[in-house]
């Protein structure tokens, strides 16, 4: 059931948004970036350094929690919020694209997903249906319909093939949140397609035909390029409906999400702030910085000293190398903390750039730091 959940559009500046989306859990500011919290935690994070960072939201795995400790636990135990002691929305992946690239075996049929665990061996069945109850288990405010995401290049039948299973599924999938889902929770629907534009907007249609209140671009950042990426945005987000949110999913790097914020995406996770953090690579206003290279082992500047963040503001880069160099657990931690700061700090950036109209300065100065271009 919807009730409880809403978006309202606050103001736009050319293709780019900024607005709130309402939960009974909290507001989510939009442009948004969500943490990922794969297996109830944001990796070598407190949930409160989290929240503190400026995030309204974050993300679990479906597929990954079902296996361990299992959804029906997790439920058992209160939810999912508090399992992981973070009372403000979740959002949760169907578990589609981890089954895909994850189980060790897996047969796809028109029912859904038979696969074997990555963990154990074990085997299960993944059907649209058992998503969403695993989803409505867990507690989480948004889920994600099940769909198929094919890999770019794919031939344009076999993508359309792959689209119309995933339409078939979104159908099945609100079936079941109907019968299955709690008050204020929403299930949004995923627009596939690969790179084809005749099909995105067929796909688009028979979910809207559905209706859901969000939409997903799904099937992107697996390899096809900034460029293209940005291709697809540019021919899907202006047939989207402009009061429900949009969620790029999987997506990204800086460059990409300003990107794609000025193509009209409101939504965004993604694994790499905290991934990069725990290999050593910091994000910043002037580009990534690899912190294990020889020439920070004397620098005693910190990474950021204007940030409200103590991991950005308080440690010298002499400090953050040694630490990676010696392998002490404190160095991911730290680096992690400064690239989830950084990131809420561009997200606020970008909704105050898109709330004054000032988004194309905001581009070319993003340029001009970073040497990355997103027009």
């Amino acid at each position: 059931m919807t009730a409880g959940f809403s978006f309202a559009l606050e103001a736009s500046d050319g293709a780019a948004r900024t607005g709130l989306v309402s939960t009974p859990r909290g507001d989510i500011r939009t442009p948004a970036f969500m943490p990922v919290g794969t297996a109830g935690t944001v990796k070598a994070m407190l949930m409160s350094h989290v929240r503190e960072t400026g995030a309204d939201i974050v993300l679990g795995n479906t597929y990954h929690l079902m296996l361990r400790p299992t959804a029906e636990r997790v439920a058992a135990l209160g939810g999912l919020h508090a399992f992981m002691n973070w009372p403000r929305p979740i959002l949760t992946d169907s578990g589609g694209f981890q089954v895909m690239s994850l189980s060790k075996l897996r047969k796809l049929t028109e029912d859904g997903v038979a696969f074997q665990s990555h963990i154990d061996g074990s085997r299960h069945m993944l059907t649209p249906e058992r998503s969403v109850e695993i989803q409505c288990l867990l507690g989480s405010d948004i889920q994600m319909q099940l769909d198929e995401c094919p890999a770019i290049p794919i031939a344009e039948d076999d993508a359309r093939s792959s689209m119309l299973l995933s339409a078939r599924w979104a159908e099945r999938s609100k079936r079941a949140f109907e019968e299955k889902s709690a008050s204020g929770q929403a299930l949004f629907g995923i627009v596939q397609g690969a790179n084809y534009e005749a099909l995105r907007r067929e796909s688009l249609d028979r979910l809207m035909e559905i209706g859901f209140p969000g939409y997903a671009v799904g099937g992107l950042a697996v390899g096809e390029g900034r460029e293209e990426m940005f291709r697809v945005l540019e021919f899907t987000c202006p047939h989207m409906p402009a009061g429900k949110p949009r969620y790029l999913m999987g997506v990204g790097k800086p460059a990409d999400i300003v990107g794609a914020v000025a193509r009209g995406i409101d939504m965004f996770d993604c694994v790499a702030p905290t991934r990069s953090g725990r290999h050593g690579q910091a994000w910043t206003r002037q580009g990534p910085v690899n912190i294990k290279n020889a020439r920070y082992a004397d620098d005693p500047e910190p990474l950021d000293p204007d940030s409200a963040c103590p991991a950005s503001r308080d440690y010298a880069k002499a400090y953050l190398h040694h630490l990676f160099r010696a392998g002490e657990y404190l160095g991911p931690m730290l680096l992690t903390w400064h690239n989830l700061q950084y990131y809420q700090d561009l997200m606020a950036s970008l909704r105050g750039a898109v709330r004054e109209g000032r988004l194309g300065r905001f581009i070319a100065d993003f340029k001009a730091e970073t040497g990355e271009s997103v027009v």
